[in-house]
């Protein structure tokens, strides 16, 4: 029996298979996606999961004259591959192939590029509507959320908003944490099919309509009958909420029977109005060790598959470890001190924090903004809340910062994991716009540590030094004591408010580095000591603000070449700060000036060491500029001379 998969180069290719061959390539594309996976990691249960309600939804629509929007884009593997993808989701994930999640950039079938979740009600929301109002195009639009993103206020707000337009938008809530009992589930099933039949749905608006134009009597008729049918909601129905909201509701339907699925699908495409049906499905479906243990084959490194071993387990300690076991002795110490998170116990690092102060722990699900204005709410009360959140998680609670937080001036401790490039998963979770968006807020501190010894000092120096609120910025991956040696023997020196660490003098030039680039810069001034005779200054920031005016002022008096390094936005970021400081400082005269950083462009996928030196931010590219920049001053005065 040959292979189904090798067949399918498009989605019109699927739909000449039979209903009855669906299944067999269900399980073909879980192999394939599992092969590629354990070689090149990244989302696994989610993506298994969701298959065969893919394979359903490609049999019964046509993309991309109809839209699917995925959220969040976990799921989206069996996708790629049947929209022409096939061959080159051997690449996904790695630098130059296909990116781990929904992308517009690779092929028309992916309507945006996705990576949050909670989003794909409002674009799908904006599609069908521009659709309807301004293009004129026809088909369907569909978004797929689940049942984690679905809980966040933007969700809800959608829904509330295309209730209200009655719009033909049909959403599919993909639910993978709950289970059918076997009662409810067979009673669903059955009355979903009759409430989805084109049969009904006819009889429904013929018997309404007809009704109305029966003077009193009929309009009372149509009222009681509405009645009778809410009645019947309540007991088939786990939906009240959607129908309430606006939402043909059907569901719960089991995820993983394509012929099913197929069957309601081909009925509510034809029904208009807002439609939410909602699907149970299992993660990491077909592959039983991910069955077994869904939160921790989420995503994973490279594994074994016949074991689920990962393939290259590091020793080093992490940031998020770091993080994770300091929090935990300050709650000790401080009964004050709370944590929260939003869906990221595990990333980051709060698991035994949650065990042992399970009343001071709140995770708040993927509703940041929430989280935020909570930990106001917290820090009044007069907690000191320690708000753990993915660097690029926290940009969806920005208003939360300056109106809840900044504005009044509460000791809300943001604890910015990720912080920086974060490698395969790209763009969307890239932490590089962290110190652009914090820094103009008044009253925020912003601190970032060269390795792990100083985050677990910063986070010591937060609670309780820091009356208002604090922000600390940490990379991904292994601290950096551990996978460098140039600053391995050198302890942090003791915090101050806003003062920097001076790790070596020079003369020929100083660079002002923050954070994570700490360690690249110093390896750079070894660079330029041993191979060019060049006497380099290296600074720790630790401060992106306030900054430490009196040692950047002297720094650009003593030193003809100022270099600034930051794993972030230039635009508006710490280097940017220095400038501007600098620039308003009267009777200075400006060395020159170079800040190197993130440029203003989204930064595509791959091994975080690639992508730092693409951009110029590895040790060797950072010695390569300043010695352009001595050779370019030297020139400079010869020709003045």
């Amino acid at each position: 029996m040959g292979s189904l998969l090798e067949k399918i180069n498009s989605p019109d290719d699927l739909k000449k298979l039979s209903k009855e061959d669906l299944p067999r390539l269900a399980e073909e594309l879980r192999r394939y996606i599992l092969e590629v996976v354990s070689v090149n990691g990244g989302h696994l249960g989610a993506a298994l999961g969701a298959v065969d309600l893919t394979v359903a939804l490609h049999y019964c629509f046509s993309t991309p004259e109809d839209a699917i929007v995925w959220d969040v884009g976990h799921q989206v593997h069996a996708h790629k591959i049947i929209t022409g993808r096939r061959e080159a989701f051997k690449t996904f994930r790695l630098h130059g192939g296909l990116s781990g999640f929904s992308n517009k950039d690779e092929s028309p079938h992916d309507a945006f590029t996705t990576g949050h979740g909670g989003t794909s009600l409002s674009t799908s929301l904006g599609i069908s509507v521009g659709r309807r109002v301004l293009t004129g195009e026809s088909g369907k639009v569909i978004a797929v959320i689940g049942d984690a993103s679905l809980v966040s206020g933007m969700a809800f707000e959608a829904l509330n908003h295309a209730g209200h337009l009655k719009e033909n938008l049909i959403v599919i809530l993909n639910d993978n944490e709950m289970s059918i009992s076997r009662t409810v589930g067979a009673l669903s099933k059955s009355f979903n099919k009759f409430l989805s039949s084109p049969l009904y749905n006819h009889l429904r608006e013929d018997i309404v309509s007809g009704l109305k134009k029966i003077p009193r009597v009929g309009r009372r008729v149509v009222a009681e009958a509405k009645k009778i049918d809410e009645g019947l909601k309540h007991l088939f129905v786990p939906g009240l909420l959607f129908e309430e909201m606006g939402f043909r509701y059907f569901g719960p339907l089991n995820g993983h029977r394509i012929a099913d699925l197929i069957q309601i699908l081909s009925n509510i495409k034809k029904i208009n109005g807002p439609i939410l049906l909602h699907v149970v499905t299992k993660k990491g479906k077909g592959y039983k060790i991910a069955e077994a243990n869904p939160e921790k084959w989420h995503a994973s490194t490279p594994f074994c598959i016949e074991t689920g071993t990962v393939k290259k387990s590091s020793s080093l300690k992490t940031y998020t470890q770091v993080f994770g076991k300091a929090a935990l002795g300050l709650a000790a110490e401080n009964p004050s001190v709370v944590a929260i998170t939003a869906a990221m116990c595990e990333g980051t690092g709060l698991t035994e924090f949650a065990t042992a102060f399970p009343k001071r722990f709140f995770d708040v699900g993927i509703a940041e903004e929430h989280g935020v204005a909570f930990a106001a709410g917290l820090a009044k009360a007069g907690a000191t809340p320690l708000v753990a959140i993915y660097s690029t998680f926290l940009q969806r609670a920005h208003d939360q910062i300056i109106h809840d937080v900044a504005l009044q001036n509460l000791p809300v401790i943001f604890c910015l994991d990720r912080a920086g490039l974060v490698g395969e998963d790209g763009p969307t979770h890239h932490g590089v716009f962290d110190l652009a968006y914090l820094r103009k807020v008044p009253g925020l501190a912003v601190m970032a540590p060269r390795d792990g010894r100083e985050l677990e000092a910063m986070l010591r120096f937060a609670v309780p030094g820091v009356e208002g609120p604090a922000a600390i910025r940490y990379p991904r991956g292994a601290v950096a004591e551990e996978s460098s040696s140039v600053l391995k023997d050198v302890p942090p020196a003791p915090i101050h408010w806003g003062r920097a660490e001076i790790l070596r003098e020079g003369k020929d030039a100083a660079i002002l580095a923050l954070g994570s680039l700490v360690y690249a810069a110093y390896d750079a001034a070894r660079l330029l000591e041993e191979e060019n005779n060049l006497s380099i200054a290296v600074i720790n920031a630790r401060f992106a603000k306030p900054l430490d005016k009196d040692l950047i002022l002297r720094l650009a008096r003593e030193y003809p070449i100022l270099v600034t390094a930051e794993e972030g936005s230039i635009a508006g970021g710490f280097g940017s700060g220095v400038v501007e400081f600098l620039e308003n400082t009267s009777g200075l005269k400006l060395p020159k000036i170079r800040t190197l950083g993130i440029p203003d462009r989204f930064i595509e996928h791959g091994r975080r060491e690639v992508l730092l030196d693409s951009l110029g931010l590895s040790a060797s590219k950072i010695r390569d500029e300043i010695l352009r920049l001595l050779t370019d001053t030297v020139r400079y005065q010869r020709s003045a001379d």
